[in-house]
């Protein structure tokens, strides 16, 4: 054998059962990473939900001080911003915004629980914001519920609703 086809000899590439191997550990690796990725999500989206519902307490304080002949907003829209530039009211107050004003949010979506809004003598004096999972187990484990006390209460497996004594029947954070 002359120097050339030794040389060209040795130049082998990766053997089949190398790269399967290669790629077995990959795959191994991913199984193992991708469940902590999708669980630090769900902690992300929840504390993002918390938060939110801090600032909506806080814009519901500052409207309620703001329009006082009005009471709490009561509604996601009148705590957001102006559309087209117009000046702050009661109906666009600015406090929030556009994503949250929306309804939806980091994998949450926030609702008002209307029947605990109702006026009183024309001025509404509470309010009760739910914050459930769109897609349960996915973008979020807990439902939460926040009222003008400013606790923020969870559920671990059922949304907030009306017929559910509203916010007082979650534990708090």
């Amino acid at each position: 054998m002359t120097d050339h086809n030794k040389h060209n000899h040795n130049k082998r590439g990766f053997s089949l059962i190398e790269l399967l191997i290669v790629v077995a550990i990959i795959l191994i690796i991913a199984a193992i990473a991708i469940p902590n990725l999708m669980r630090s999500r769900i902690a992300a989206n929840e504390a993002s939900a918390v938060g939110s519902l801090r600032t909506l307490n806080t814009a519901e304080i500052t409207y309620n001080t703001t329009y006082p002949n009005v009471g709490f907003a009561c509604s996601l829209a009148s705590l957001g911003p102006v559309s087209g530039g117009g000046s702050v009211s009661s109906s666009a107050a600015g406090l929030i915004d556009a994503n949250l004003a929306s309804g939806v949010k980091s994998g949450y979506d926030f609702t008002l629980l209307s029947s605990n809004c109702a006026p009183a003598g024309g001025i509404k004096t509470t309010y009760d914001y739910s914050a459930n999972p769109i897609s349960a187990g996915v973008t979020g484990q807990r439902y939460f519920c926040t009222d003008p006390s400013g606790v923020i209460q969870y559920k671990a497996g059922a949304a907030f609703t009306d017929a559910s004594g509203l916010c007082s029947a979650g534990t708090p954070i």
